[in-house]
């Protein structure tokens, strides 16, 4: 049951992933890039800031009274604005164009994406406020999450997203393994069921929304345990390097179709799956584990490697430009 549940998670890695992918395009032609200077170095830096002091404010608020619940409704907003953004540009790419419309003399625009992705970001947001059960949580977290890795990965180039992986892999490290804070605040995210932290029930009748605290599934042997559970932020990250591989690197054609940008894209993702192979050994042992060092650790040495086989350049396709 526990290797159903770790190909479950691994599904929507990959998944997330190859949506990203498919996304970055289209959504750097949109102009949805974060920073107008993607090779910059410094580019990284208020993420990484980001990362670092947000699991200290959720802490921090989840000592007051009623911190967690105002906490939640901040943070569920966040998350369905969000939502509509992306799923606007997202459903544009199927739907038709906008057109113009004018009626009594007044020109109006009428665009099918603004109306359906806000539906889409408000229907969302009702429903993790009332029922969040394990699958809308997923839901949301795998659109939230494909969304994001296109966006970090057309808005930073190779070195950029090298910072940003080597950065967070130190830091998950320190905040699991020393000072142990992240898994605080894995049971503050469980009790809100944000769709920061993935579920993976071994039943699909789990009821997530009655779910007890992390610290008590902990507790358990783990072959007991109702659910596994993965960071949001495990599958982000090292999919930045997979699409910014895709985006910022020349498309050489290697076979027809396939681009040499493809191939070393596609390389840090199996580099990442390697990690992902060695996290879940270690996860079967019962403790929490920080994935982002061996998952940015695969990817990197994933891209270092099929980048070398195809390119033939030790440049690591980097580029400064501060």
């Amino acid at each position: 049951m526990r290797s159903l549940r770790s190909l479950g998670l691994l599904a929507l890695y990959v998944g997330a992933q190859a949506v990203a992918l498919i996304l970055a395009f289209p959504f750097k032609t949109a102009g949805l890039s974060s920073t107008s200077n993607p090779n910059s170095p410094t580019n990284p830096l208020l993420i990484i800031v980001v990362i670092v002091v947000a699991p200290l404010v959720i802490l921090y608020v989840a000592r007051w009274r009623g911190g967690l619940a105002t906490l939640r409704g901040l943070i569920l907003v966040g998350i369905a604005a969000s939502l509509d953004i992306t799923l606007q540009a997202s459903f544009s790419l199927v739907l038709p164009a906008a057109t113009w419309m004018n009626p009594l003399g007044f020109g109006q625009v009428l665009d099918y994406s603004i109306p359906l992705s806000s539906g889409v970001a408000v229907g969302l947001f009702l429903i993790l406020l009332m029922d969040p059960q394990w699958y809308v949580v997923d839901l949301v977290g795998f659109i939230a999450g494909g969304s994001l890795i296109a966006l970090l990965g057309i808005s930073f180039g190779i070195l950029p997203a090298l910072i940003l992986l080597s950065a967070l892999a130190v830091y998950d490290f320190i905040a699991v393994y020393r000072t142990k804070h992240m898994i605080s605040l894995a049971d503050a995210v469980v009790e809100m069921k944000l769709p920061i932290l993935l579920v993976m029930p071994a039943a699909p009748g789990y009821d997530y929304s009655r779910q007890s605290s992390f610290q008590a599934q902990r507790n358990r042997p783990s072959e007991e345990r109702e659910a596994m559970f993965m960071g949001l932020g495990d599958i982000v990250i090292p999919g930045t390097l997979v699409v910014s591989a895709f985006v910022w690197l020349p498309a050489t054609g290697l076979l027809p179709g396939i681009g040499g940008n493809l191939v070393v894209a596609l390389g840090a993702m199996a580099g990442s799956l390697v990690g992902y192979a060695f996290l879940m050994r270690l996860v079967s042992q019962g403790n929490a584990q920080a994935g982002l060092p061996l998952l940015n650790g695969g990817a990197i040495a994933g891209y270092v490697l099929s980048y070398l086989l195809v390119f033939h350049s030790l440049t690591l396709g980097i580029s400064l430009n501060f």
